[in-house]
């Protein structure tokens, strides 16, 4: 019985992996119920003003006081870094067509959740070309289990997605292949909006 010690340390060791696992699941349903008001407000807020401008948002510290803000053009793309109360934040919405009040708005919420990043992202399914809300919210707003640091990732799509019977996402009905994105796995949480953990916020 010598190897007694290892096989009961290899026995905490899968029932910590075990329970981090259901611990995220069991967390990600719930964090998303708790803001569910808030996260569909900051979806719908951006596509609206996505489809008129492009653009992504992004906060570069922990204290969520500055934002990276990166606009394409069709030709080039722009990236400013602000202060979120400084003048030339304002000057630039203005200057690029974006709603100074909604963007405001934008900002506070994301700020109020934890959302470090928000984009767009295009993806195909059945050779036709479509688009999702990507949003990721730094761990300090979840605390999950045995992590280091990690990042809750959100994504919202517009027609409800696929998933098999682990609900996990899928390409589409036809082709039962895993969808990855970023090399992630995403699961589901309701119809049309998926999850994962991930270590890369983008």
């Amino acid at each position: 019985m010598r190897n007694r010690p290892h096989y009961i340390i290899w026995i905490v060791c899968m029932s910590a992996l075990l329970f981090s696992c259901a611990s995220r699941k069991t967390f990600s349903t719930r964090y998303y119920e708790e803001n569910e008001k808030t996260l569909t407000e900051i979806e719908h807020s951006y596509r609206s003003i996505y489809e008129k401008k492009h653009f992504s948002l992004a906060f570069t510290d922990r204290s969520f006081n500055y934002i990276s803000l990166e606009i394409l053009t069709d030709s080039i793309k722009y990236i400013y870094e602000f202060e979120i109360k400084e003048a030339r934040l304002k000057d630039t919405l203005v200057k690029y067509g974006l709603p100074v009040v909604r963007m405001d708005s934008l900002i506070s919420q994301m700020r109020s959740i934890h959302c470090i990043w928000i984009n767009n992202l295009d993806y195909y399914s059945n050779n036709q070309r479509h688009s999702l809300v990507f949003m990721s919210i730094r761990q300090v707003a979840i605390h999950l289990p045995f992590t280091n640091e990690k990042y809750y990732i959100l994504t919202f799509y517009s027609q409800p997605q696929y998933f098999d019977s682990e609900g996990r996402l899928l390409n589409s009905r036809r082709v039962r292949k895993l969808r990855k994105i970023n090399d992630d796995i995403f699961r589901r949480i309701n119809d049309k909006v998926a999850y994962t953990v991930s270590e890369r916020f983008r």
